[in-house]
């Protein structure tokens, strides 16, 4: 089972991003598919998760201005980021109860 992140980058304060994951080589849906992300000298936090069926969580940090969702290719799950802040830099990566932590995606955010 091998997981890709993609979709980072460098962007200014108030924009926007799309970060894509994709899961291949489980020949079973995976129910549970979330964004975590980690900050130069911060913990490891939760951004967003999504279980089959579309029910959806979200940090605090991020409500009203991430969104994350399944795509139709199985196994795949994005993070739509809007109103980027400074503090939302971070690594970003994508879990599910599947795969191990991936090389994630860096998401940077100038002010």
């Amino acid at each position: 089972v091998q997981l890709v992140e993609s979709g980072g980058g460098l962007v200014q304060a108030g924009g926007s991003l799309r970060l894509s994951c994709a899961v291949s080589g489980s020949i079973f849906s995976i129910n549970f598919m979330a964004w975590y992300r980690q900050a130069p000298g911060k913990q490891r936090e939760l951004v967003a998760s999504i279980i089959s069926g579309g029910i959806t969580n979200y940090a605090d940090s991020v409500k009203g201005r991430f969104t994350i969702s399944r795509g139709n290719v199985r196994n795949t799950v994005y993070l739509q980021m809007n109103s980027l802040k400074p503090e939302d830099t971070a690594v970003y990566y994508c879990k599910t109860p599947v795969t191990t932590w991936g090389q994630g995606t860096q998401v940077t955010v100038s002010s």
